[in-house]
């Protein structure tokens, strides 16, 4: 176990969790690129931070918790529990994340989040449109498709 690296990681959701982005983007190699099955994939600072501010900026904002933090000296693991409100149906999530990491400098490189999908969709969006279609490429496509326009969005506003 590397102390350093797992502190890192304790350190970045403990950020979150008060939400305090500059703390959180201080975890952040400048060369950061973050994924997830909705943002798939994310470069440089100001992106994932844009998509981190827009996820915090909804009203309510989230509930973090994480657990089962593991470091090594050039990798690690963790597994996190968001509790928000999905601002375009007002329906509860909590969402449970396996989150991967990679550290360069003493700073996390490379963060990629995995969820189920079908899980998330049907909170966030309801039975009836999230539970025939949450697997499908088609409805995969479009949820991205409007998860990238509402960051592009958001950042073109802030």
């Amino acid at each position: 176990m590397n102390d350093q690296n797992a502190g890192l990681i304790k350190d970045f959701y403990a950020a979150f969790a008060r939400a305090d982005l500059p703390a959180m983007e201080r975890c952040y190699h400048p060369e950061i690129t973050f994924g997830d099955p909705l943002f798939l994939e994310l470069e440089g600072r100001g992106r994932v931070m844009g998509m981190w501010r827009m996820l915090l900026s909804g009203e309510g904002g989230v509930a973090v918790s994480v657990r089962d933090v593991t470091a090594r000296r050039y990798d690690g693991t963790a597994h996190w529990t968001a509790r928000y409100v999905f601002g375009r149906t007002g329906r509860p999530v909590v969402n449970e994340i396996d989150a991967l990491f990679r550290f360069e400098d003493g700073l996390i490189v490379r963060h990629h989040d995995e969820f189920d999908f079908r899980r998330w969709s049907r909170m966030a969006l309801g039975r009836p449109t999230g539970l025939p279609f949450g697997w499908t490429s088609v409805f995969r496509d479009k949820i991205r498709g409007r998860a990238m326009q509402s960051l592009e969005d958001f950042m073109r506003a802030g």
